[in-house]
């Protein structure tokens, strides 16, 4: 139970946002996710016993997303660079032996483009023609694709997707978790959007999956680096924010882009 209420609660409240909420909603909601899984990867790759420094970081981060919406003359670029400026500076007023800074700074600019550059994209997404419903569609991809994958490598895994990074993870588990994205993606798709692009949807999808698999992945990789298990606990059994948006931070961008290049 403790996974099943808040993992109810959290998709109501996304649907709700999505389907009632304003854009400047949206925006709000937005930088203070990303600014709180901001602060959960500081917790987890900078060590610090200091609350400053991952508040300090997490306030850099999201810059790209606050440029985004609330200072459009910069952009997303604008903002990027202004983060990324200001880590340097960070970087070499604390400057210390040459390997430390350059794995502070690397994991910091690492912090920058996964939840800062590609959280924006969430944004952008937003703004355009039926934003709200492709973020539902990619929502369910996402997360029908991790289910599927769960339950699909339950049943027939048998071949290790990525034994070093997650043991867990099989090849028939991942098929199956593209499978069910496929569908999920199909369903909403014909519920949500008045014309539905089928091949557009057929081949957003697979791609959607293959990237939240990915996505997964790269959150495991900081997870064994850093010896964490969860990256915060305010989603009580769902862990911290980091925890359920690492698929979809890596593959908005994905389908903000196919969407530019195809519709």
């Amino acid at each position: 139970m403790n996974r099943v209420i808040p993992g109810l609660a959290l998709a109501f409240c996304w649907l709700l946002l999505l389907l009632k909420g304003s854009v400047v909603i949206f925006a709000l909601v937005l930088f203070a996710g990303m600014f709180i899984a901001a602060y959960e990867y500081g917790k987890m790759t900078l060590s610090s016993v200091s609350l400053v420094e991952p508040i300090f970081l997490a306030i850099i981060l999201t810059l790209p997303v606050l440029s985004t919406f609330f200072i459009p003359v910069l952009g997303l670029n604008g903002g990027l660079t202004l983060a990324f400026l200001l880590l340097s500076f960070w970087t070499l007023t604390t400057y210390k032996q040459s390997t430390e800074s350059l794995a502070f700074f690397s994991k910091c600019c690492l912090g920058l483009l996964w939840v800062g550059f590609f959280g924006s994209h969430l944004l952008l997404l937003r703004q355009l023609p039926d934003g709200n419903i492709w973020i539902l569609i990619l929502t369910g991809i996402t997360a029908g694709s991790d289910s599927g994958a769960y339950y699909s490598g339950r049943a027939f895994g048998k071949h290790k997707l990525s034994p070093l990074i997650s043991p867990n993870k099989t090849i028939e588990g991942a098929l199956g978790g593209i499978i069910t994205g496929i569908v999920v993606a199909f369903l909403l798709a014909l519920i949500l959007l008045e014309t539905v692009p089928w091949i557009f949807v057929l081949i957003a999808a697979i791609c959607l999956a293959i990237v939240g698999i990915c996505g997964d992945l790269v959150e495991s990789v900081i997870k064994r680096a850093t010896g964490t298990k969860d990256s915060g606990t305010i989603l009580g059994g769902h862990g911290g924010i980091l925890d359920r948006a690492d698929s979809i931070l890596l593959a908005a961008p994905v389908l903000y882009y196919l969407l530019l290049i195809f519709t």
